[in-house]
């Protein structure tokens, strides 16, 4: 029997190449919202990081996620996100 293939993708924080399942899901709307998908499903533009607040903190300090989106982001959004990865950790 053939094994399924695992999608794999790259963190925005530290650059490892990770199964899909294994990172959270940055989402830019088409509202242009940022937010974290935690379910992988809503509409518009992601982008990968691993579940911890440190690779959050690399994306941002290397701007990555803005890079990703082609737009800027803004401190609070950020908080925002770092505050929901440490409360599900």
């Amino acid at each position: 029997m053939r094994q399924k293939k695992i999608p794999m993708r790259m963190c925005a924080g530290c650059g490892e190449h990770k199964p899909k399942k294994e990172l959270v899901r940055v989402v830019k709307s088409p509202e242009g919202e940022i937010s974290l998908d935690t379910t992988g499903r809503k509409p518009g533009r992601g982008a990968y990081v691993c579940r911890s607040a440190d690779c959050l903190r690399l994306a941002r300090k290397a701007r990555r996620l803005e890079r990703a989106f082609s737009c800027q982001i803004p401190d609070e959004v950020y908080e925002r996100m770092e505050e929901e990865l440490s409360r599900n950790e």
